[in-house]
């Protein structure tokens, strides 16, 4: 008996890790712990600080400074990677995948996360294209 509620458990809590919008670890930490914020005020990659943190819509950002916390808090929307943090080149071929911090793009305002340097590279050739893609394919992708 305890073996068949275990599974039933496990079955009723697929379709939430499924639909997982937003990219985190297992501690619900978005962006591998990296400052949002950072990507735009310094085009950097910056570990945040896990005492200087901040949840939206269930998951939990760092940043480096208290100012780029009051910046979010102010205006999340702004920061937010796209599509929830997958990486840019994997949604625009219909999937997600994972992300490198350190592999990102800010384009138009809009911070992109690429799963590597080299996905990165390869998704810069032609980032318009793909970003057209990822769009389309987002809102179905979003749910799986």
């Amino acid at each position: 008996m305890k073996k068949l509620i275990v599974l039933m458990l496990l079955l009723a809590a697929l379709p939430v890790a499924a639909q997982q919008k937003v990219n985190t670890d297992k501690q619900g930490i978005a962006v591998s712990g990296y400052d949002v914020v950072a990507y735009f005020t310094e085009d950097a990659a910056r570990k945040g600080n896990k005492d200087i943190s901040f949840k939206h819509e269930g998951a939990t950002y760092f940043f480096a400074t208290e100012a780029n916390r009051k910046l979010f808090t102010e205006n999340p929307e702004k920061y937010l990677p796209r599509f929830g943090g997958w990486c840019a080149y994997g949604m625009s071929e219909g999937y997600k995948a994972s992300t490198d911090p350190k592999a990102f793009t800010v384009y138009n305002g809009v911070l992109y996360l690429n799963y590597s340097l080299g996905v990165r590279e390869e998704w810069q050739k032609n980032k318009d294209a793909r970003i057209k893609k990822a769009e389309a394919n987002w809102p179905v992708v979003s749910q799986e």
